[in-house]
């Protein structure tokens, strides 16, 4: 990059091309959340296994946020980002054709493995920034990711209502192919300056999480919030397509789609944080995810009742996932800079282990306890991260 273009800041345009972009990346690991029935059922996998799904495009997304993000300081940065992208489209278009649940397995921790692609963009975003819009660029390019994580999941049962359930897995590689082929066009080459081998790089990754508290009780706080959502949206619409409330794939989507107004805490929690309110945010964030658990335990009435409870759980639950992520990750970008891809890796890394956790208890607990034990599972996540929040000094 030129003298001249280092000084320069990123235009609206390229802002706009990060955020749709993170938002495409990151929906690949969430597509297959609310259609684990029908998958399970034509690849003739276990119900007590369906949470694997989830499961393992979470594990392969850890890691390559572990063993692939911090490449993004040693090789060209829009070159690794194509090859993730392809890799992923790849393993999409696998995904869609097999009948194998071994084989479709694979395609998922594959497609975790790619989609970290998403997780160099941002970083990628900030080094065109100029230092005073930074922290602005980077926001608006997480509201992308935010807004991904969340329409994913309408938009698939959606499709998969429509064409079944393949069909989202062939759209998603030619969109992931063609995201590939344009930023390839649009992105500009950044050559890290390096300094390190990779092995010196990874160990200093370790360095980090051991010297780093806020990074390992950030992590610990989302890591807690991110395998209740995980394990919410896993089961729920196993929940809502039995025969509680014989909802259609439709209806799932529709379900879903309400969630997205809990990503309104995102702005809020941000304006707050820079205020100097994370630690009242992380409580309210904590609290809400306990309250979203604890509402349809108590409350048993008609079905029509129970899906509002239900309604209320899944917004409840995703503001206090989305305003906990945004005061982690401010407080993880108030970091020295030399070091904040890695510690943002790292972060995303842990957390998504929670997610990983999550998904895999939530399938086994709604196959051998029902949706009642996942509730209970559910709750003692923000449980536990009101516990560690306990021991946090003023």
């Amino acid at each position: 990059m030129s003298q001249s273009q280092a000084h320069q800041d990123i235009t609206p345009g390229m802002v706009w091309l990060f955020a749709i972009a993170t938002g495409l990346i990151v929906a690949n690991l969430y597509y297959a959340q609310t259609l684990i029935g029908p998958i399970s059922k034509a690849t003739g996998l276990d119900p007590g296994a369906a949470g694997l799904i989830v499961t393992l495009t979470q594990i392969g997304y850890c890691i390559g946020l572990l063993f692939i993000v911090p490449l993004g300081d040693l090789l060209e940065n829009r070159r690794l980002i194509v090859t993730a992208l392809l890799v992923t489209a790849l393993a999409l278009l696998a995904a869609s054709v097999t009948s194998s649940a071994n084989l479709f397995l694979f395609a998922c921790l594959c497609i975790g493995l790619g989609s970290v692609a998403a997780q160099i963009v941002v970083p990628f975003a900030a080094h065109l920034s100029r230092p005073e819009t930074r922290g602005k660029t980077v926001g608006k390019v997480m509201s992308g990711l935010l807004m991904g994580i969340m329409l994913a999941r309408p938009v698939s049962s959606v499709i998969a209502d429509a064409l079944g359930w393949h069909a989202i897995f062939v759209l998603s590689a030619i969109s992931t192919a063609a995201l590939a082929l344009l930023l390839r066009a649009k992105l500009p080459q950044r050559q890290p300056e390096g300094g390190m081998h990779y092995f010196e790089l990874l160990s200093s990754m370790w360095h980090l999480l051991k010297t780093t508290p806020v990074l390992r009780r950030r992590a610990a706080y989302q890591g807690c919030m991110f395998g209740a959502f995980s394990l919410f949206w896993t089961c729920v619409s196993l929940e809502l397509t039995g025969p509680h409330f014989n909802i259609s794939q439709t209806g799932v989507a529709i379900f879903a789609l309400v969630g997205v107004a809990g990503a309104i805490a995102s702005p809020i929690a941000g304006h707050r944080a820079d205020q100097g309110k994370s630690r009242s945010n992380t409580l309210i964030a904590l609290m809400l995810g306990a309250l979203a658990f604890i509402l349809p335990l108590v409350i048993h009435s008609t079905p029509l009742v129970n899906l509002g409870v239900l309604v209320a759980t899944s917004i409840i639950l995703d503001m206090g996932v989305s305003a906990n992520l945004v005061t982690g990750q401010r407080a993880i970008f108030a970091l020295p800079a030399e070091i904040r891809s890695r510690l943002n890796g790292l972060y995303m890394a842990l957390f998504f282990m929670g997610g990983a956790i999550g998904s895999s208890l939530g399938g086994w607990m709604f196959a051998a306890h029902g949706w009642t034990g996942v509730l209970w599972t559910g709750l003692a996540f923000p449980v536990i991260a009101l516990c560690v929040f306990a021991t946090e000094r003023k």
